[in-house]
């Protein structure tokens, strides 16, 4: 019997236009009604992903920056694994010097030092998981991540790094240049400690090696009393594997790529037709 569900949001649990449907919403809502927990697992910091959430009108415990911080129903943090000061200005320096962008996110949120960028991260994750979107639609409906402050634009990452109060959490790598973004890849392999994985086309998540959404599932779980066979975890992207691994049902969307449907149990339908709902009711 499934006790918890856990579900990605972008291109999985949100359309094209960045909303949690209809049927969506009542999917869940069943489910914890009948006390099944549902928890948000998101590369998302928890910021943007209550923006979603409180649009739709559900609350839940949310998985964030794809598990470097857990947060319980009510907001509280229940854990929290960032990435050390020093080894983040190590990895800014590495990828300074081979000239990518890239965001830092932290316990309080987003940061960039490029507003335009900004913009194009959420486009390129948003327009991967979903390619047949409006592409101006899809930039507009982006432009609320600077428009209601969920990421802020400050001058130097030095000011994240030197602040003894802030935590940080991941560095989301992007870049429309495919030699860029592999030399990236290929430089960050040398940093053991820390994990890399991707929510787009043109993109790379870093988190502390133990910020993963599988791990941070499993701890979910087993505080809740529920063993993780008796969890199903749902998602599109290779920052969603982890979950696959561990999971006591693994779900695709049927917007996965291929590499992803083959990992998973089974396949649900696409993020445009309710496949959270479908693979929600079915083990209902």
């Amino acid at each position: 019997m499934i006790k918890m569900i856990a579900s990605d949001m972008d291109g999985t649990l949100l359309n094209s236009v960045q909303q949690i449907s209809e049927e969506n919403k009542a999917a869940i809502l069943k489910a914890q009604a009948k006390g099944v927990e549902f928890v948000v697992a998101t590369g998302r910091s928890y910021q943007e992903a209550t923006y979603v959430l409180e649009e739709a009108g559900l609350k839940c415990p949310v998985i964030c920056v794809n598990g470097a911080e857990v947060r319980s129903k009510e907001g509280e943090i229940l854990s929290a694994t960032p990435i050390s000061k020093q080894l983040a200005r190590e990895v800014a320096a590495t990828l300074g010097e081979l000239d990518v962008y890239f965001e830092v996110y932290t316990d309080q949120g987003a940061c960039t030092v490029d507003a335009d960028k900004a913009v194009n991260v959420l486009v390129d994750i948003v327009m991967s998981a979903n390619p047949e979107a409006d592409r101006d639609e899809i930039t507009h409906a982006a432009g609320a991540r600077l428009r209601d402050g969920l990421v802020k634009v400050i001058d130097n990452y030095e000011i994240l790094f030197a602040d003894e109060n802030i935590q940080l959490y991941k560095m989301l790598v992007f870049s429309f240049d495919a030699e860029k973004l592999a030399a990236a890849n290929t430089a960050l392999a040398a940093f053991e400690d820390l994990a890399v994985a991707a929510s787009g086309d043109e993109n790379l998540e870093i988190t502390n090696k133990q910020a993963q959404k599988g791990i941070a599932l499993e701890s979910l779980a087993e505080a809740s009393g529920i063993d993780i066979s008796e969890t199903m975890a749902i998602g599109d992207n290779f920052n969603d594997v982890s979950m696959f691994e561990r999971a006591g049902r693994a779900i695709a969307m049927g917007n996965a790529s291929f590499e992803i449907k083959a990992l998973c149990d089974d396949i649900t339908d696409t993020n445009n037709e309710h496949g959270v709902a479908k693979a929600i009711l079915e083990v209902l």
